[in-house]
């Protein structure tokens, strides 16, 4: 028989290409298409290391007519996922070298300590003879997930997608598998294939092939270890399946939340770590009061250590918010009996039940918050961080993401967060009051003129304005501070893994207790035992905040002024430029963000800061009074736009130095520097305007002229020059403003002293006259002249005398049109 790859030819059309690839999945068995498993994977999704893009499924959009073949060649129940099942029942391993694993998992494997995620036990291979790196033994499930997930890290580097990526063929699969794997209603699907014994049981665990220090040698999973505990697994099928879901769901968060330090990510996912935060919940329970808390944990906040350095993409940081946003509505769909967290309900729950119910807090919480911190640290200060943003607000809304659709049409602002979520509030307290400071951080260096800055500001305090959700955060940071020793008498506790869906408090304890040991456990897990938490709701943020409100006002101000003085920006650019009288500064008009700020965004940058302000005034519980006081003193501060003044700065022995001030008076448009060229004119390069042959023969012209070097005549010519510029009367100015660049003239930038002490000679420039105006108008003056029966030497002794006329003209009050 033929190989089945032999049948496959890249120069057939896509439609053509894939029927074949059917038959050849439906005709020839699992022995014959093993080896041909690891080509198609990455002929469909790439290679690991992006230099083939294989369909290049970020980019295939809807009106491709090959985008409908790929999506159903590629569905749940299509037919590379029947290749799929149909190698998994042979039980066939795929390898995937460890060096194509994310930066911090690859570094840990490397030192030789395990990660946690049962995604790498048991699974590791000695490199064979000639080989340099380890490698993951993979089942064909694992191996197509792992190849779908890489597929958007590994090529990170192509060109972005230009129309909205949730209509790219690689987006609806993510939502197409989530969906399928992660079923908010009913069952994972079962197979739609099945082997001779009519199952397809899950991965069998293996013995370690390599001995590792620290923890690599617990159980594989909770869910595996619920299954093996069943009475019967062909009892209950969705506990013989489930572990694709758990297997989906490791896979995505392994490959696209893995944006922090080694420390850091040793530090999630050691057990030792957890053991003993435990082991000191249990010390605290019996120190006397007042005595010393046991020494921090070894590599606790680790924050500052180093970064990975990857940033992820606009597309990487909405695939993200999609898994936030499904996984939100998955758990959401848990059964109300469930949802208890007593042992007793635990019991009786179904594999997919107890999946829904840790799904958040064992499998995203911890890594997603370090994604964020990393984007929130990382990510420029422009509006492409609204991708990040939604992700954040996605994630701390969960009541977003519930069957319950109460007033559907009402604003969901004026909705009140239901007290079931003050749980959810306190086990994610980072979530809310550390990202929302560095969220503070970045709206105080932005640009809030600029109506996608203004909207992302909007959008913060829309949503942690919602009723009772700033109630909810400030109860759970007055848990957290609550002294330790005030609980040491409590005893008899039984203590659970949080990961876990548990708490360091059994349900027979006291529910504020229980509620102290989840937010403290939760903040000490993430930040460290010595870390210096800043409340939200403190002293300390609350003058940020005010910071903010001063900088939204100020902002709302020049937008306004921005808008009243488009007009007359516009009018100053007349006709009378091209006699130089007209501004020739580019940068004369105060855009101060996008072009497209003008008009309708203007009205727009009004709405958003007024709501901004008075959302803010709300969750901070401000005096409404002295912020509308504030608003109204700023309306009736001096207009500093389009007014000459500077930047607030100090001067040093190298020129100004912009203070915190001046760079919010240049960040909100309000003051500028006259920015203007401060080099040699004759040196600058040749413009696509300018004639290059004739630019560099008017230079040498100039040079000899200029050069005092040269023979008598012309060092008595360039003498002439400077005596001329030095006279103080009228002539003196004359020939000041012939033989001076203007920026020898007048200088305007911060430059250093040592350049403002540069001393200029008078000199000759004939560079103007290898402009193509200049010598366009020259061309139809000289054809006027002949029209009007002028010679050519009297339409040259014309342009001379027009020239020593305009120059006597701008001596006079050309400094008066300016100012005006």
């Amino acid at each position: 028989r033929t190989r089945p790859h032999s049948q496959y030819s890249a120069t057939k059309p896509f439609l053509q290409r894939c029927q074949e690839l059917v038959k050849v999945i439906d005709e020839y068995l699992a022995k014959d298409l093993q080896p041909v498993f690891p080509w198609l994977v990455e002929s469909v999704f790439g290679s690991l290391d992006g230099v083939m893009v294989g369909w290049n499924l970020r980019l295939l959009q809807p009106r491709s007519s090959e985008y409908s073949v790929a999506m159903e060649f590629l569905d749940p129940s299509g037919p590379l996922m029947k290749l799929v099942y149909k190698l998994q029942a042979e039980e066939y391993k795929y390898e995937v070298p460890v060096s194509y694993l994310p930066g911090p998992v690859k570094a840990s494997i490397q030192q030789g300590v395990l990660p946690d995620s049962p995604l790498f036990h048991n699974k590791l291979q000695f490199p064979l003879s000639g080989q340099l790196s380890l490698s993951l033994s993979l089942n064909p499930f694992e191996f197509y997930m792992f190849n779908f997930a890489s597929c958007l890290i590994s090529l990170a580097t192509t060109p972005p997608c230009i129309l909205f990526p949730s209509d790219s063929a690689y987006f609806v699969l993510v939502d197409t598998y989530l969906k399928h794997f992660l079923p908010t209603e009913g069952s994972v699907p079962p197979y739609p294939f099945l082997d001779a014994r009519g199952t397809v049981s899950p991965p069998a665990p293996r013995s370690p092939s390599m001995q590792f220090t620290g923890y690599g040698s617990h159980g594989s999973s909770l869910l595996k270890r619920h299954i093996s505990h069943q009475p019967s697994v062909n009892a209950d099928p969705a506990a013989q399946e489930i572990w694709r879901s758990e297997t989906l769901l490791q896979v995505f968060v392994e490959i696209w939340l893995h944006h922090y330090s080694l420390e850091m990510y040793q530090k999630l996912q050691s057990p030792q770590v957890k053991l003993a935060l435990l082991q000191y919940r249990l010390s605290m329970s019996s120190v006397p009061c007042g005595s010393p808390a046991p020494p921090a944990l070894c590599g606790s906040g680790t924050f500052h250590t180093y970064q990975e350095p990857f940033s992820p993409t606009e597309d990487h940081v909405l695939v993200v918010r999609l898994l936030v946003k499904h996984l939100h509505a998955f758990s959401n769909s848990l059964k109300p009996e469930q949802v208890s967290s007593s042992p007793s309900a635990h019991s009786h729950a179904s594999p997919l039940e107890e999946f829904k119910r840790v799904v958040v807090p064992r499998f995203v919480q911890q890594k997603l918050y370090v994604f964020l911190q990393h984007c929130f640290g990382h990510w420029p200060l422009d509006a492409s961080f609204r991708a990040v943003l939604e992700t954040w607000l996605s994630y701390i809304q969960p009541w977003r993401y519930t069957s319950e659709k109460s007033n559907p049409s009402g604003d969901s602002h004026s909705r009140t967060v239901p007290e079931k979520w003050a749980s959810f509030v306190q086990e994610n307290l980072l979530m809310y009051s550390k990202l929302f400071q560095g969220f503070l951080n970045r709206a105080v260096r932005t640009d809030l003129v600029n109506t996608k800055n203004a909207l992302m500001v909007f959008r913060v305090a829309k949503v942690f304005a919602q009723p009772n959700l700033p109630d909810m955060i400030q109860k759970a940071e007055q848990l957290f501070l609550e002294p330790e020793h005030v609980l040491h008498h409590r005893q008899h506790r039984e203590f659970l893994t949080p990961s876990h869906g548990g708490s360091f408090l059994s349900s027979r304890q006291p529910a504020e207790a229980d509620a102290v040991f989840k937010v403290k456990s939760h903040v000490y897990s993430l930040e460290g035992q010595d870390c210096q938490y800043k409340q939200m709701f403190g002293s300390e943020l609350r003058n940020v905040v005010l910071k903010l409100v001063q900088i939204i006002a100020q902002a709302r101000q020049t937008a306004k002024r921005i808008s009243d003085h488009s007009a007359e920006a516009a009018a100053n650019q007349s006709f009378l430029s091209w006699f130089g009288i007209g501004s020739q500064d580019l940068n004369s008009t105060y855009a101060a963000g996008e072009p497209d700020d003008t008009g309708e965004c203007v009205r727009k940058t009004h709405e958003f800061l007024d709501r901004a302000l008075e959302f803010l005034c709300e969750i901070f519980r401000l005096n409404t009074g002295q912020v509308a006081q504030l608003v109204a003193n700023l309306s009736q501060a001096p207009n500093d736009l389009g007014s000459k003044q500077l930047p607030d700065c100090i001067q040093s022995e190298n020129g100004p130095i912009l203070t915190d001030l001046g760079r919010l008076q240049i960040i909100n448009g309000l003051r500028r520097f006259d920015i203007e060229y401060q080099g040699d004119l004759e040196l600058q390069p040749i413009r696509s305007y300018e004639n290059a042959v004739l630019v560099r023969l008017l230079f040498r012209v100039a040079s000899v002229l200029n050069d005092s070097d040269r023979p008598t005549f012309l060092l008595q010519f360039s003498s002439h020059m400077e005596a001329l510029c030095s006279r103080r009367d009228l002539l003196g100015r004359l020939g000041r403003y012939y033989l001076t660049s203007p920026c020898e003239r007048q200088q305007k930038s911060p430059v250093t002293r040592r350049f403002t002490e540069r001393q200029w000679r008078p000199r000759l420039s004939l560079r103007t006259l290898a402009s193509y105006r200049t010598l366009f108008g020259l061309v139809l003056l000289y054809m006027l002249g002949a029209l009007l029966s002028f010679g050519p030497l009297s339409s040259t002794a014309f342009l001379l005398v027009s020239f020593f006329l305009h120059g006597l003209f701008m001596t006079l009050f050309g400094n008066k049109l300016k100012t005006h």
